[in-house]
């Protein structure tokens, strides 16, 4: 009686091919989640303006109606009900979402710049230069993320601009030290040598030749960091050093609503938090789809 013998090769090529398929499904989750987060933000306004939804800073006491009640559940006329301030939680939740991309955008833009550009002028140049930025960097990647951006918050003050500085700083190292580690060992490569045997400036070298190929990981970081900005923030809010109390930002409306939360009052935390929480969740995915698409190498290394 012949018994059949399955390869180890057979056995992984299975796993490798079941672990492509949840990968591709985790990526494409985290996609329609983002996307979706982004549809909301550029469309607020437009339903805003349209009479679909209300002003996100329309309150109880206002100067003009509409008057809002005090801590009102869900309804038909307020979906996610109203806080203890008499705004409109649907509203705010919804552009929430708005001041969250645009804070986490420009804060993890800032960072990419400056250190993706470090990055590679250290790894180029090398020297007392490399050394230097790495010493900095070092110390930088060594404090932790979210008490340096609330020290910072606090000196730089509230505001979109503000925020997003506070945020980025923490995260310039990790840019620098995937981008600086890149940069060292490709300028071995025979192209580079070939380029600079020609006369090819540094910057023509940096921009031309290794520019492309050392930013290939750039956006996996990009995504992580976001979804990572996104909870900073959200902290940053709650501890009343992220926006402006009148814009709508998902950790200050948590701060908020957390001493009505005792009383029964779970409307005003519930779509906030959930609101955040799927954000960050759906970057994160994002992110890790990406990198199993783009680094295959590293996928096959954990196996």
């Amino acid at each position: 009686m012949a018994v059949s013998k399955i390869s180890l090769g057979s056995v992984k090529q299975l796993f490798n091919k079941r672990r492509d398929l949840l990968s591709t499904i985790l990526l494409r989750l985290g996609l329609i989640i983002t996307l979706g987060f982004i549809a909301i933000a550029l469309f607020a306004p437009l339903l805003q303006a349209l009479g679909l939804i209300q002003d996100s800073q329309d309150l109880l006491g206002a100067a003009m109606p509409p008057y809002n009640p005090i801590n009102q559940a869900p309804s038909w006329q307020h979906w996610f009900g109203t806080s203890r301030e008499g705004y409109d939680v649907f509203s705010r939740t919804l552009f929430g979402t708005q001041a969250a991309l645009q804070v986490v955008i420009l804060a993890t833009s800032i960072s990419l710049v400056i250190g993706v550009t470090l990055g590679m002028v250290s790894g180029y140049l090398g020297g007392r230069l490399d050394r230097v930025l790495l010493f900095v960097m070092d110390t930088i990647y060594t404090l932790p993320g979210l008490l340096l951006s609330v020290t910072l918050a606090f000196i730089v003050g509230r505001g979109v601009v503000n925020a997003a500085i506070a945020l980025s700083i923490s995260y310039i190292p990790q840019y620098f030290r995937v981008v600086r580690n890149q940069t060292a060992s490709l300028k071995m490569q025979m192209f580079v040598e070939a380029a600079q045997a020609l006369g090819a400036s540094t910057r023509h070298v940096l921009t031309k030749y290794l520019f492309a190929n050392v930013v290939q990981s750039v956006p996996v970081l990009f995504t992580l960091n976001a979804a990572d900005a996104i909870l900073v923030l959200g902290g940053l809010g709650f501890l009343g050093l992220g926006l402006p109390d009148e814009v709508a930002e998902w950790g200050h409306d948590l701060k908020q609503a957390l001493p009505a939360l005792s009383t029964g009052i779970w409307w005003t935390t519930l779509f906030p938090g959930l609101a955040l929480t799927l954000m960050v969740t759906g970057l994160s995915l994002l992110g890790e789809g990406l990198s199993e698409l783009i680094n295959p190498r590293d996928r096959e290394g954990r196996g």
